[in-house]
């Protein structure tokens, strides 16, 4: 690549490197590496790239090459733990807008009318997530972190016919990783991973379109289900204003890591740029903490019920605790948790009425 050859890079969308999931051969990659007398390697993508990148850098290192590797995390998902956020996530959401917008003109030019959206998020629904609360035309928002049930009090279906009395229209988004357990009981499939070690998924869209029509016509409800699938659309598109600053500023905090024989992924932590260590970022994912503010603050734009028990919330709590190794609270008695408990699922309660 010449300066000339990448000068209009930035207003294509895709990639001019190629894309793969998985199966790459480390040794012979240092084998090239070494070969070719390479001593600076950037690494572009997700949190599957990063991993790569770890084993590439434990390689070069245990074989005393002096080679910088800088991962740059490049991935709509945004799902790579300790930075603030990675290239081409605001992209995403921008365009994600775009779909629920589509969605919504459809679902109020109907009577009873549904917009069900799918957007891209195998294990983290930030994509849904921030998509839902920049647009304000959703009302119903499902992501892998929040299970969530069809029947019965409390149930989707009881909100969506209860918002189709008061609207008449709804528009739903959900994240392509939520309700998979739910999908695997009513169609048993044997478990098959992609080459990069992921659970192949089931379309959740589809399944959720078909679950919504049999329940309607269960109940004698005339409805009309309109059915968007943006995903490539969504990852195929320039980047924006917002991420193509963003993309510059990692590049130049990338080259000058590596001038000076660093070997790490950069990344905004805090809103400051920082050079974090590979196995940081490779031994967790980031993903939406539907006990935190910003899950909250969907609940109360939606409208929609949280889905939770009591217990749901308080084992949720307990796994981020053990998760970031957080000592239990002083004093916490029997009583003192009963008494968060209870708490905490008022506020719960609230935010979601």
């Amino acid at each position: 690549m010449t300066p000339k050859s990448v000068n209009d890079i930035h207003k294509r969308g895709g990639t001019v490197l190629g894309s793969s999931r998985g199966g790459h051969d480390t040794h012979k990659i240092v084998d090239n590496i070494q070969d070719r007398g390479i001593n600076q390697v950037y690494i572009i993508g997700g949190d599957g790239t990063q991993k790569g990148a770890y084993e590439i850098f434990k390689e070069i290192r245990r074989r005393g090459l002096k080679v910088a590797v800088a991962g740059i995390p490049k991935t709509i998902d945004n799902d790579i733990a300790v930075i603030d956020k990675s290239f081409g996530f605001d992209t995403a959401v921008e365009e994600a807008q775009r779909a629920i917008d589509a969605a919504h003109v459809e679902a109020s030019s109907a009577e009873n009318g549904i917009g069900l959206v799918k957007l891209m998020g195998r294990y983290s629904g930030f994509i849904a997530m921030y998509a839902t609360l920049a647009s304000r035309d959703v009302d119903c928002c499902l992501i892998p972190e929040s299970p969530f049930f069809l029947e019965g009090e409390g149930g989707l279906f009881e909100y969506i016919e209860r918002r189709l009395k008061e609207n008449n229209h709804m528009v739903i988004v959900v994240a392509e990783g939520a309700g998979q357990d739910l999908i695997a009981k009513s169609i048993p499939v044997a478990d098959q991973l992609d080459a990069s070690g992921n659970k192949l998924l089931l379309d959740v869209g589809l399944w959720l379109t078909h679950k919504i029509k049999d329940h309607c016509k269960s109940k004698k409800m005339e409805m009309t289900i309109k059915y968007i699938d943006p995903t490539y659309m969504i990852r195929a598109i320039p980047s924006n204003a917002s991420d193509n600053v963003y993309c510059t500023l990692l590049a130049h905090s990338a080259i000058h890591g590596a001038m000076a024989g660093y070997s790490f992924t950069v990344g905004m932590v805090n809103g400051r740029h920082a050079y974090i260590p590979f196995h940081r970022v490779t031994s967790t994912r980031n993903k939406v903490k539907i006990t935190d503010r910003m899950w909250a603050r969907l609940l109360s734009s939606t409208n929609q019920p949280s889905f939770l028990s009591k217990e749901d919330i308080m084992e949720a709590r307990e796994a981020e605790r053990l998760a970031n190794r957080l000592p239990v609270p002083a004093g916490s008695s029997e009583h003192t948790k009963k008494h968060s408990a209870s708490v905490l699922s008022n506020v719960v309660t609230v935010v979601a009425v």
